[in-house]
Parts: structure tokens; C-alpha cells; sequence
């Protein structure tokens, strides 16, 4: 005879249990129709100790086994056993409701089929919930950097106390770093926004040839209301940078910074294009070529752009996305690149007979499949036969599809991180 047969006699063929203060005598029978379940292996346990690895625990008294559950699911579960089918708590988390279940001993096939449906749904957007967080969590650790980072401001504070002069150099930096700290350091923002526009509209007015000049020999020379706007404009990025650079908490984490290289690549070709004007007047043969690297390099102030991220929200976050969206990125470009080279291949077989087309070779097809698959469609070149225009079609389908695959991940990580950032810059505001 089991233990369960022991505590209660076959005359009785009940047992008492106790679920979170639901008390509820439960028949032998009825439960030995689901002997896989918890209250089916209870009837079998052949000793005390067997039995309290069932329940929570058991009182000989009254012969009650208590369980601390839930007891308004458990309702659900003396249906299941009257029944032989379970059914979907109303307003219980579907994760819950399979750890109940798992709990009891209950297997998802006994779910009834008005609730199937929804319980599979409710399921697989559960587990594509906990997907994207485990994605963002990884993807935020593994890349070494998250959008606090974006801001040293707050995590350096502390790195100031018993450093030289640290409460002058903690008070300039909340002042350079944080906009909503005072009136002086909104103020600060303001003026360095401002600069920086300025610089841009000057770059883009100095490629206008109205504002060429030129000297007595019809050379080509700087105009001197630009060129003095261009000394101003790096006189304060220049002060502004040592400045930032001698107030940091820490001198190589401020390098490190993404936003503050861009700041220094927006300055060094201002210098070395100095230097190399200036050794150009020696006229000595071994520089040469050093008029062309002055064009490259004062094209370099196109970097000046990409310091108004360090006053919008958003260009910071978008820059966090690219970062932590590298993946996806990287699929999109495998993928592309698949499509291209294999309709670029198609494309040329289909085209080569005809003479009116120009896609006569595998590489003007690689631009074809290029304009065709990320929907730019040029026009430049284009099929003209039959094969090629189904071809065509079938390309530009299948790009459709394949740039539409990973946006919509890039795009909720970009709304994640700049919800987020816009919280950190209203909390460094509040300070």
C-alpha cells in the first residue's frame, strides 16, 4: 500500500489539499485520470518525504496537503481534471500561465482549442519581447559603450575629487559639457552651435565661384572676408577643445571619445594646411604634390558637420545605433551583395545578344543591380529586352524585400536610444 493509500484509507478515496487558502477535497479517481500530473504522483509517493517534494508541506492533523500557489488559477485546475482541458486565465501573464502549468504537471496539449489560437500568440510575442531585450542588452555590452556614454559629463564628476584644482576644473566642465547645468552654460551651447553653423555656411559660400578672387596674375586666391571668418571660427573650436581637453577628468578618456576626435579632426587640417602653404613658398622640388594634399585636407573641414551631433539628441543617437546595430548592418550588406552579384550575372546573359542595351558586361550589370536593388533606379542604364525586363522586375522585388528585412530592428533600437538619451540629457538638465 503507498504512502497516499496510507494517510487516507480507500473508504475515503479523497484527498485534502490546501492551494494559497482554497481548500478542496479532490477524488482518487478523478486524479488518477492524469497520473503524470502533480496531484496523480501525490497518490503514489510511498513516504513522507517523497510527498513534501510535492507539496509545500502537510499536515497530519487534518491530513491536508498545502501548496503556496496560486489559488485562483488552481480553479482552472480542477476544471482541467473534470474536463481533461485547460483553459487561458483571464488577465494572467501568458509567462505565468505556462509556469502554472508547468508547476501542476499540465501539458500545453491539453489547452482547448478556444484558447490555442490566442495562446500561441500571446507566446510568440512574449518571446519575441524577451528576444529584443536579450539582443539590446548584448549588443550594448559586448560593443564596451552605452548612450551614457555619449555624455562623460556625469560619469566623471567623481574622478575630479583630490585631483589639481578639481572643484575649478568640475565647475568649467559641467558648464562646457551639460547645457541645462546654468544660464552661462546654455548660453556656452548656444554660441558653440552657432560657430559651427556658421563654419558650414562659410565652407559652402567659399565653393560658390561668385566669391573666388584673384590677384594681379589672374591667380586664384582666398577671399579675405572668408578667410578671416575661417580663422575666427578655428581660433574658438581650437580654444574650445584645449580647454575641454585641460578640464577632463580624464585626459585619455576624453580622446577616446568619439564626439571629441571628430572635434579634432574638424581643427588639425586647418593647421597642417598652414604648414603645407608655408612650405610651398620654398618652391623646393620635393614637394610637389603637396598643393594636392592641401585639397584634400581642406576638404577634411567637411568634419565640422558632424560636430552638431554633439548638440542634438538625435545625430547621438544615431550614431549609437549604427554602432550597436552592426549585425544588422552587416547581414543587409551580405545580402545586397548576393543579389547584386547574382543579377548582375543574370542580367548580363540576358542582355549581351542585343545591341541597344548597355549592359554588355558583368561590372555596368553590378551598377545596374546596385541602382536597381536599394530603389534608386538612375535610369542610365536600363533592359531592353523581354528576359532582361522580367529579370529587372525580379530585382527590384527581391531588393525591396532584403532592405525591408533588417530596418525595422534598426529602427526600434534607434527609437530605444534616443527615448533614452533624451531621458539622460532631461535628467542632467534637472541637476
Amino acid at each position: 500500500m503507498v504512502y497516499g493509500q496510507i494517510l487516507h484509507p480507500p473508504r475515503d478515496c479523497f484527498i485534502n489539499v490546501n492551494v494559497g487558502g482554497f481548500k478542496q477535497q479532490l477524488g482518487h479517481a478523478v486524479l488518477q485520470r492524469f497520473p503524470q500530473t502533480r496531484l496523480g504522483r501525490l497518490l503514489c509517493c510511498g513516504s513522507r518525504e517523497a510527498a513534501m517534494e510535492l507539496c509545500d508541506d502537510f499536515s497530519p492533523s487534518e491530513m491536508e496537503y498545502y501548496f503556496d500557489r496560486n489559488p485562483r488559477f488552481f480553479r482552472y485546475v480542477l476544471n482541467f481534471y473534470l474536463t481533461g482541458k485547460i483553459h487561458l486565465v483571464e488577465g494572467l501573464c501568458v509567462v505565468s500561465f505556462c509556469q502554472e502549468i508547468e508547476y501542476w504537471g499540465i501539458k500545453k496539449g491539453h489547452l482547448d482549442c478556444c484558447c490555442s489560437g490566442k495562446f500561441h500568440e500571446l507566446m510568440q510575442l512574449a518571446e519575441d519581447k524577451c528576444w529584443d531585450q536579450r539582443s539590446d542588452e548584448v549588443q550594448l555590452h559586448s560593443s564596451g559603450s552605452s548612450v551614457e556614454e555619449l555624455s562623460s559629463s556625469e560619469d566623471g564628476e567623481e574622478m575630479f575629487e583630490g585631483s589639481w584644482c578639481g572643484n575649478v576644473r568640475r565647475s568649467v566642465w559641467l558648464r562646457l559639457e551639460n547645457p541645462g547645468f546654468s544660464t552661462f552654460a546654455k548660453a556656452l551651447a548656444v554660441a558653440s552651435l552657432s560657430v559651427v553653423i556658421a563654419s558650414i555656411v562659410a565652407m559652402c559660400v567659399h565653393s560658390m565661384p561668385d566669391f573666388h578672387r584673384v590677384d594681379l596674375d589672374e591667380k586664384e586666391i582666398e577671399n579675405p572676408a572668408l578667410t578671416f571668418f575661417e580663422y575666427l571660427c578655428i581660433v574658438f573650436f581650437s580654444v574650445e577643445f584645449v580647454v575641454r581637453l585641460l578640464v577632463a577628468p580624464s585626459a585619455r578618456r576624453f580622446m577616446c571619445s568619439p564626439l571629441n576626435i571628430i572635434d579634432l579632426l574638424s581643427i588639425v587640417p586647418f593647421f597642417v594646411t598652414m604648414t603645407c602653404d608655408a612650405l610651398m613658398e620654398d618652391d623646393s622640388t620635393q614637394l610637389e604634390n603637396v598643393g594636392k594634399v592641401v585639397q584634400i585636407l581642406r576638404l577634411m573641414r567637411v568634419f565640422r558637420i558632424f560636430k552638431l551631433a554633439r548638440h542634438s539628441a538625435g545625430l547621438r543617437s544615431l550614431g549609437a545605433t549604427l554602432r550597436h546595430s552592426t549585425r544588422e548592418v552587416g547581414l543587409l550588406v551580405l545580402f545586397l551583395s548576393v543579389g547584386i552579384s547574382v543579377f548582375s550575372a543574370l542580367i548580363y546573359c540576358a542582355e549581351k545578344e542585343s545591341q541597344e542595351s548597355e549592359l554588355q558586361t558583368i561590372p555596368i550589370g553590378w551598377w545596374w543591380a546596385t541602382i536597381s536593388m536599394t530603389t534608386v533606379g538612375y535610369g542610365d542604364t536600363f533592359p531592353v529586352t523581354l528576359a532582361g525586363k522580367l529579370i529587372g522586375t525580379l530585382c527590384i522585388v527581391c531588393g525591396l524585400l532584403i532592405v525591408a528585412l533588417p530596418i525595422t530592428n534598426i529602427f526600434n533600437k534607434f527609437s530605444k536610444l534616443y527615448q533614452k538619451r533624451r531621458h539622460l540629457d532631461l535628467k542632467q538638465s534637472l541637476k
